[in-house]
């Protein structure tokens, strides 16, 4: 079926419609013929391939004719008689499309079915060259998960390949070549992918040529003008050009990449969505079908399908070629003579039309009545023109321009309308091709704008398309302007046959465009481009979409493709064609053209190229137009009436008058005409007045005329319902517009009674009258006798005038409530504003609901920022009785001493600001936060200027009747930063202070105790300039009370502060550890008494006086005490290290004296207070309250939320509940409520937590990493947990005292066995069975892994010296075998392993075997290293004998029971191997920390043996 063509014409009688005609192509002349075989079904849709036809009839069957080489048997070949495809049935096919020599369709659902060639993939089926039935095919977005179906909206078959358009409006390709668009070389794709180069583009259609692909695709919103790049991203070249002739300069812009488009990744996503349209209807159109430029010329048939009765448009989807058109230029010619002489009658015909056009007479204007009549439609079928009348008159009463032709007006109103428009209930209307019905597009609404959110994430990843302004740069490129086209025969007929250009409907691109579909459209294609058909001004190919340059802004809005050829229809009706033309398929003599040009069309031919709506694109598009009048007439005509009664408030039609009178006096019988003004010696003023408000009059014309239009329609019709709607609003907005004249008019005849001098002052053009008290109706309360007190309600303020001097309310901050009478205020009103309260005494009770009533109403219209607009679609706003007590508003303050001069700008209740705001101050401060009852109350941030140094103080943080108070970061303009608690203004409770920075001159950081702004109780204080940490006792900023100094150089010092000096009795050692104990005068300045003794143990007693470091005097005695005591084998380290940890910690601070204001701020956030001192049921409501303000206070806060998860912070809102016997499973319960708690910082003992373990790294890193500072360090640690252990008791008071016993259940008692022998747990071993609380137990897990860092940093400088002795022995040990150094440490022989595992290999063990013995046990005790508690470590320690046992149990085969002679060397053994670095660390660490009742149970022996090997390792000797 070689070229043939498709078309669709008029039938006269309803019998004509939907039958299926063919005819000879190759001649001008044709005689269609009937199709038979279809037995009077009524055709939708023909889609016709290179031998064959598919035929979509109005069930939703398929049929199909022609050569069918898929099919075996007699089915191959039907021409005359169409075969239905039984696959299809009961799936209700909407849309069909065929390729060269495959089919596709696509049903209700979405779901695509494919059958035919398949020797290239485009029917996506793998491994078989043809599907003989139609076959379903699965698209699915790998993006999703789990993977979603795609449904489909449209398809395009090409010769080798096959396009999808979802639902989502995305593009989806498989089969063969490049014009796929798809980021592969590897032919054929048999899995549907989607064309990622426009994700993120809405695409509006598809079209396929043989070997090429079309797009039309929505353009992206206007951008911010941004910098054009100079050259092409991808060949690189310049992308503008400047070309100097002689006399000119040429600039052009015309660059077009070879290459395609590469996908971006930094491109701003854009969606174009307009939420009040319904989704896109199917195209309805009509198509043709063009050759394929590569076979031979056969005389075949052709067919048209007519449109059925109340069907919505005729469509076709077809691979070939998908047009609104079907020019004759399309017919085949036998030779190349005839396709010379069409192409020339069509140049011919052309300009005899734009001959025609210049010739036009200016007959009479119709009235305004009978432009506005001739909007409705006669009886259906008296003429083929209804439509067109209909267009024609409702564009001329609305007065937008007119042009084009009366079909071309027609065609694009029918196209744009059922393209975009919303379909109708009727099911008629369903049936078009590629419509789908009412629930699917619902459907596919809700689909795309969940697409779209999804794909906001994805990049659109295409390039900046400039538009083109020269065209509709001043034109609407939205619906309005395509009523315009209608031609000067139809004009004719209402008798207007020319019409100058008026646009009254504003060309603003606000609000207003976002209500209907843009025709901003662009055109990409892709593929092969031999015959120039890609458009693109080559014959390149293209690998990836491009768009066609020379159709932006020519507002296409369809697309069609022939085999070799492409065709573009513009909502002017005019089609642009380019590619090949051997047959002047393109309609114009260019031959072939590799740009888009227009194609010229024949006059006679409209009819038959261009599709005329029916009876229901008449309904759709007349009430299309209907609807989009109010719209677009609403909003400027409520605009105008502000504008001319606001001219009018300002007597502006006085001062017209005056310049205006010499001008028009002689037009004065024109004025009144035209103002209808009927009366002699009427005044200019009037009559300007009458004229300039005549437009509303109008309205109530145009709401009869919609009433007549809804009489087209059946009275439940949704149509009728929305004209009804339609009229209503334009009668309310008569009503609306009168009263608002009336206002105006009362306001200027006050203005003219109004005192003089505040008439200027109070005069404003927006403002209107609404009473005041002139008649003494209202006075003011207790006013003096010879006062005059007079009140003024205006729409915005409320006035108070007195003699020559007045006062304005904004109306937005004044609240009103009437007085009750048993308080004997009889007819009172009391009025509230920010900083003033008074009462207004009326005459009458009627006077007084009357002024009650006109403030509220006033307030309340204030407060909603509108006048009473009747907003579209809505019932009108119905004033509130009450205008509400808490609302937004804006005020300056005047007369209140703190604000003055301020304006707040945020919520108010009953006159005092409450809720959020911003407060600005005329000096530059400004508070951004919350308030309660007119003072800053809750959470806020401040900033004060600073003069001096240009620079602002600022504060986060809590605030409290008006004052900080609270927690809150205070960053001064001098670089400090203060982060901790207030109180009145005033630092006061814990806090952090850091000052300078580490490159200024004195950097510092202090955190502890203050009160009252100044450093007051125990805190740390880091001079990092001189490397100096103080951590002592505070009082009025300076070091007052006992304190602990160390510095880099490792001196240390312990004693008494006075006045920031070192004066009193201390103890003062250096690094080599020498130590003085005496008395002291200054900074390490020794004065008076005091031992010095040296690191060998000698000292000397007497009196000292000088610097440490500088040479000091010294009167005394020397002694050698070895010389006299029986300790000669002790090591002299030994002893003075000994000495010193026992002299150390007296003269410190107490660690219960430490860091009481953040344990005192703990108990104060629970309810208590002093510690243990409150109710514990109002603590548990304060963590609630806590939890909840937090949450809210730090959602905008990700790093802090991320640490509190929800599902954390809800868990912690249950209160764990303990009925009955405290039992350890409500232990656990306690345990884990406690780890969650002290997880998050929005929980007081979370932000307990969390402060501590600040301030012990604050004081123990760094220069306070001193070894000296180990005892005090632990200590901290004990008192912490003792202190955290009181809190905890406190909200628990179930929880046993420390040192207590759980008993076990029976059950327990049973399960308590150790998890890698028979052996009992330890805990059985205490005196009585059960479980001992400690708060070691409980909170170290909880605590320690926090502080680890600097505590076993601690441990390894304390222990250095002796953990490089045992390390040295370490590593000599090592370097034997196995059985030597088994042999070496006296292991009994039966003891040593046999045989080994090495990599799941049993081996024996031989000589020469190394670090295989015992390999799991020292696995097991190297875990010691990644464990935090001693509690962690113990049970590694157990594990590690347990290990031990079960190798020694496999050697020896029987039970045996150890003895510690046994046992030691072979633990001492595991030891050695397991290479500990830090091991007497971590036996230290264990040793301090363990829970006390341990000491003597297994664990502790086990522990014990440990540190023996440790000590034993460090004295042995190799021999």
């Amino acid at each position: 079926m070689d070229s043939q063509e498709r078309s669709s014409e008029e039938a006269e009688g309803a019998k004509e419609r939907g039958l299926v005609y063919v005819w000879k192509a190759g001649s001008c002349s044709v005689t269609p013929e009937r199709l038979p075989g279809l037995s009077g079904k009524t055709v939708l849709q023909a889609a016709l391939g290179i031998h064959h036809g598919l035929l979509l009839t109005e069930g939703g069957e398929v049929y199909s004719f022609g050569k069918l080489p898929w099919r075996s048997g007699p089915e191959e070949s039907c021409a005359y008689s169409p075969t239905l495809e039984n696959t299809l049935l009961g799936h209700h096919v909407i849309t069909v499309a065929a390729g060269s020599f495959h089919n596709g369709a696509v049903t209700e659902s979405g779901v695509v079915y494919m059958w035919g060639n398949n020797s290239a993939g485009q029917c996506a089926v793998a491994n078989q060259p043809c599907v003989p039935d139609p076959q379903p095919i699965t698209i699915s977005d790998s993006e999703t998960s789990p993977l979603l179906s795609v449904r489909i909206l449209q398809l395009a078959c090409g010769e080798e390949h096959t396009l999808a358009l979802s639902l989502s409006r995305e593009i989806w390709a498989w089969g063969s070549g490049c014009q796929l668009g798809l980021i592969t070389t590897t032919f054929p794709v048999t899995k549907p992918q989607k064309v990622e180069h426009l994700a993120g583009r809405v695409v509006l259609q598809i079209a396929c040529g043989a070997y090429h692909s079309l797009a039309l695709v929505q353009c992206l919103p206007v951008q911010e003008m941004k910098p054009i790049p100079e050259r092409c991203n991808h060949c690189s070249q310049l992308l503008i050009t400047m070309t100097d002739k002689e006399d000119h300069v040429i600039i052009s812009d015309s660059h077009c990449c070879p290459l395609g488009v590469a996908l971006s990744d930094n491109q701003p996503e854009n969606h174009v969505y307009c939420p009040s349209l319904e989704t896109l209807e199917g195209k309805s159109v009509s198509g043709s079908q063009s050759e394929d430029c590569h076979k031979p010329l056969v005389e075949e048939h052709t067919l048209v399908a007519l449109q059925s009765d109340g069907a919505s448009m005729l469509s076709s989807n077809d691979g070939q070629e998908d047009s609104g058109i079907s020019s004759p230029g399309n017919i085949l010619f036998p030779d190349k003579k005839e396709v010379k002489e069409y192409s020339i009658s069509l140049s011919d015909h052309s300009l005899n039309e734009s001959m025609e056009k210049n010739i036009c007479i200016e007959p009479e204007q119709p009235s305004q009545e009978e432009q506005l009549s001739a909007c409705i439609p006669g009886p259906p079928g008296t003429s083929t023109s209804a439509l067109n009348t209909l267009v024609a008159s409702c564009a001329s009463a609305v007065g937008v321009r007119v042009a084009a032709t009366y079909e071309a007006g027609a065609l694009s109103l029918k196209k744009v309308m059922n393209f975009y428009g919303a379909p109708s209930s009727e099911p008629g209307s369903q049936s078009g091709g590629g419509s789908p019905g009412p629930e699917a597009l619902k459907d596919s609404r809700e689909e795309q704008v969940r697409l779209e959110s999804m794909q906001g994430k994805k990049s659109s990843s295409l390039v900046d398309i400039r538009e083109e302004e020269s065209e509709g740069g001043s034109r609407r490129l939205s619906l309005p302007g395509l009523l315009s086209q209608v031609s000067p025969r139809l004009l004719r007929k209402v008798g207007r046959a020319k019409m100058r250009t008026v646009a009254l409907t504003p060309t603003y691109s606000g609000e207003a465009d976002a209500l209907l579909p843009s025709l901003r459209t662009e055109v990409w294609s892709w593929g092969k481009g031999k015959e120039g058909q890609l458009g693109h001004g080559d014959v390149l190919p293209r690998l990836q979409p491009l768009c066609v340059k020379s159709l932006d802004g020519k507002e296409v809005i369809h697309l069609s493709a022939g085999g070799h050829h492409s065709l573009a229809l513009t909502a002017k009706s005019q089609v642009y064609s380019w590619g090949s033309n051997i047959s002047g398929q393109l309609g114009h003599l260019n031959s072939p053209t590799t740009v888009p040009r227009l194609a010229k069309m024949r006059k006679t031919s409209n009819l038959d190229c261009i599709t005329v709506a029916r009876r229901q694109q008449q309904k759709i598009i007349c009430l299309k137009i209907a609807v989009l009048r109010v719209r677009f007439c609403y909003y400027p005509v409520v605009r105008y009436c502000t504008s001319v009664t606001n001219f009018l408030v300002m007597g502006g039609f006085m001062l017209l008058a005056k310049p205006a009178i010499d001008f028009l006096s002689k037009n004065q019988e024109l004025l009144q005409k035209l103002s209808e003004k009927n009366e002699e010696n009427v005044q200019l003023v009037e009559v300007l007045n009458a004229l300039f408000f005549m437009p509303f009059g109008r309205l109530h014309n145009y709401a009869r005329t919609l009433l007549k239009l809804a009489t087209c329609f059946e009275v439940a019709s949704p149509e009728y319902q929305k004209l009804q709607d339609s009229s209503s609003c334009y009668e309310s907005l008569a009503v609306h517009l009168s009263r608002k004249r009336k206002e105006a008019e009362y306001t200027l005849g006050f203005w003219k009674t109004f005192p003089g001098k505040m008439t200027d002052s109070l005069r404003k053009p927006e403002r209107r009258l609404i009473c005041e008290s002139s008649n003494r109706g209202l006075s003011l309360q207790h006013a003096g006798r010879f006062s005059v007190n007079w009140f003024i309600l205006f729409n915005d303020a409320l006035v108070h005038a007195q003699f020559s001097t007045h006062h304005i309310f904004p109306l937005s901050t004044l609240w009103v409530e009437a007085l009750s009478e048993e308080a004997g205020n009889v007819n009172g009103l009391k009025i509230t504003t920010p900083e003033e309260q008074f009462v207004l005494v009326s005459s009458t009770p009627q006077e007084k609901t009357k002024w009650l009533r006109a403030i509220s109403q006033a307030v309340d219209q204030a407060l909603r920022g509108t006048s009473d607009l009747v907003l579209h679609g809505a019932g009108g706003n119905v004033p509130r009785q009450e205008p509400p007590i808490s609302r937004s508003a804006k005020y300056t303050f005047y007369k209140d001493p703190r604000f003055k001069d301020a304006v707040y700008n945020g919520r108010w209740l009953s006159g005092k600001p409450h809720g959020r705001g911003i407060l600005k101050w005329a000096d530059g401060r400004m508070y951004s936060g919350t308030f309660r009852t007119g003072l800053e109350d809750g959470y806020g941030e401040y900033r004060m200027p600073n003069k001096a140094l240009n620079k602002d103080d600022h504060y986060v943080g809590y605030w409290k009747e008006g004052k900080m108070c609270g927690h809150g970061v205070y960053s001064y303009a001098t670089g400090e930063v203060y982060e901790g608690c207030f109180q009145d203004n005033m630092r006061h409770g814990h806090g952090l202070l850091r000052s300078g920075k580490l490159t200024s001159s004195s950097p510092s950081m202090f955190i502890g105790q203050w009160t009252m702004d100044k450093k007051s109780g125990y805190g740390v204080f880091d001079d990092i300039t001189r490397g100096e940490k103080y951590m002592g006792m505070w009082q009025d900023d300076l070091c007052q009370g006992n304190g602990v100094v160390v510095t880099q150089f490792g001196l240390y010092y312990e004693g008494a502060f006075s006045t920031n000096k070192m004066m009193g009795t201390g103890i003062l050692l250096s690094e080599d550890d020498t130590v003085y104990e005496g008395e002291f005068s200054d900074n390490w300045t020794l004065s008076g008494k005091g031992t010095l003794t040296l690191p060998n143990g000698d000292y000397i007693e007497g009196l000292f006086s000088g610097e440490w470091g500088s040479g000091i005097k010294i009167t005394g005695t020397y002694f050698k005490p070895s010389l006299y005591e029986n300790e000669k084998d002790k090591p002299k380290a030994l002893l003075t290290g000994h000495l010193i940890r026992r002299k150390l910690g007296i003269l410190a601070v107490p660690p219960d004296e430490k860091w009481k204001a953040v344990f005192e701020e703990c108990w104060t956030q629970l309810g208590c207070e002093s510690p243990g001192q409150g109710d514990r049921w109002k603590a548990w409501d304060n963590i609630a309250v806590a939890l909840t303000t937090n949450r809210r206070q730090h959602k905008d806060s990700p790093e802090l939320l991320s640490r509190s998860h929800t599902q954390t912070l809800e868990s912690l809102e249950f209160i764990p509940q303990h009925i009955g016997a405290f039992t350890l499973e409500k232990y656990e319960n306690i345990k884990k409520y406690l780890i969650k708690a002290c997880d998050t910082p929005l929980h007081p003992l979370g932000k307990l937590v969390e402060t501590l373990v600040a301030v012990y790294r604050m004081t123990y890193v760094g220069v306070g990493a001193n070894r000296r500072l180990l005892q005090e360090a632990v200590r901290e640690i004990k008192s912490y947990l003792k202190r955290i252990f009181q809190l905890v008791r406190f909200l628990f008071p179930d929880l046993p005292e420390e040192g207590s016993t759980i008993p076990f259940l029976a059950t327990e008692t049973k399960g308590r066995r150790s998890f890698c022998s028979g052996k009992s747990d330890s805990r059985s071993e205490s005196p009585e069975p059960g479980y001992v609380v400690t708060s070691f137990g409980l909170l170290l897990p909880v605590l320690l892994p926090r502080l680890y860092p600097p505590l076993f940093m601690l441990y390894a400088l304390d222990n250095e010296r002796e953990e490089d002795i045992y390390w040295e022995c370490v590593l000599r040990l090592n370097k034997q075998t196995d059985m030597a150094l088994l042999s070496f440490l006296g292991v009994q022989t039966k003891f040593w392993p046999g045989t080994v595992s090495i990599l799941g290999e049993s081996r024996k063990v031989s000589s020469n075997t190394k670090d295989a013995c015992f390999a799991s046990a020292v696995e097991c005790l190297q875990q010691i290293s990644t464990t935090f508690t001693p509690a962690d470590k113990l049970k590694v320690i157990q594990q590690t004998f347990e290990e031990i046992s079960q190798n020694v149990l496999e050697t020896l085969q029987e039970d045996f029971l150890w003895s510690m002679d046994d046992l030691f060397p072979v633990f001492l053994y595991v030891v050695l191997r397991a290479r500990i670095r830090n091991l007497g660390s971590e036996v230290h660490l264990i040793e301090d920390l363990m829970d006390p009742y341990l000491q003597h149970g297994e664990q502790g022996i086990m522990f014990t043996t440990l540190k023996a090997c440790y000590y034993q390792i460090q004295h042995e000797k190799l021999t």
